[in-house]
Formats: C-alpha cells, structure tokens, sequence
C-alpha cells in the first residue's frame, strides 16, 4: 500500500510541476516577468519535494521512475492545454493563394477580419497577410480552405502590433 501511495503522489506532484513549467515558460516568452519568476519558485519547491520523497524512499521499485516519467508526460500534455486554453495572444497568418483570390479577400473582409494583400509575380496569386486574435486562427484558416484548399498557410506569434485592426 505504500508503495501504490508513493507512486500515486509522485505522478500527481509531476504532473503539477511540469504543467506549471510549461506555462511559465510560454507566458516568460509573452514577457510576463513576475508572473513567471513566481510560477519558478513554485515549480522549483514542488521538483525539489517530489525528488526527496522519490530518492530518500526505503522502497525499491521500478514502479517509482515509471511514475515520475509518466507525470513528467502527463504534465507535459496538460500544461499545453493550460496554456493553448488561456494564454492569448495575437498571431500573424500568411496565405499564399493560387485560386478565387478575390472572392477569399471578400470573405476574409466580410467575416470582420484585416487583410493587406500583395499581388505575386504572376497577380493571380496573392500573399495575404492577416493579424488575428489566437481565438480566431482556426475560424480564419477553416474559411481560407473552402476558396482554396490547396492555399500555402503560415501561422506565427506576434510579439507587438501598433496600429491597425485585430478581430
């Protein structure tokens, strides 16, 4: 029984340090500085506990590095989610399309999102540029497949907008 106890409160220790972790990390690199040097010093308490518990233990068992790993990976799943459900943020989207270029722009422009448009080489082509709210990325890219589903999409952060309209 110790050793199911012992097992079962380091998976669940790792999964709250790595979750935690991992959402420090993305909200240090949104510049976040206190938030993330006090979400650190929590992170780095629950490992250094954890650890003890895990190394000092008169138990020998595979089981206790299988459940750390495991916590390790759930922590891992979990603090992405965390951070995809609650960290917002803007994200540039570059579209490159071959086909119904103006009737995408139209669409793009009716459904409220800012579109600049740079006609290619050829000015069937255009390379679209659009800066949205993450909430938004999927609505955008879902409505850019039914023009085009052949379209080249690139999705990066944005660190900084000045100026301009973000849906």
């Amino acid at each position: 029984m110790n050793l199911l106890f012992l097992c079962i409160k380091i998976f669940f220790a790792r999964v709250l340090d790595v979750s935690v972790g991992t959402f420090r990390t993305l909200i240090m690199v949104k510049g976040k500085i206190i938030l993330s040097t006090s979400l650190a010093f929590i992170e780095a308490l629950i490992w250094i506990l954890v650890v003890k518990e895990a190394l000092v233990t008169d138990i020998n068992s595979f089981l206790i590095p299988i459940s750390y790993s495991l916590g390790y990976m759930m922590g891992t799943y979990l603090g992405s989610i965390i951070c995809n459900k609650f960290v917002k943020g803007i994200i540039g989207i570059e579209i490159i399309i071959k086909k119904n270029k103006k009737e995408l722009i139209k669409a793009i422009k009716k459904c409220g999102f800012a579109v600049s448009i740079i006609d290619l080489k050829n000015n069937k082509n255009g390379l679209l540029l659009c800066q949205v709210n993450k909430s938004s990325e999927h609505k955008l890219i879902n409505l850019v497949k039914k023009y085009d589903d052949n379209a080249f999409i690139i999705v990066n952060d944005t660190k900084y907008v000045q100026n301009g309209f973000i849906k």
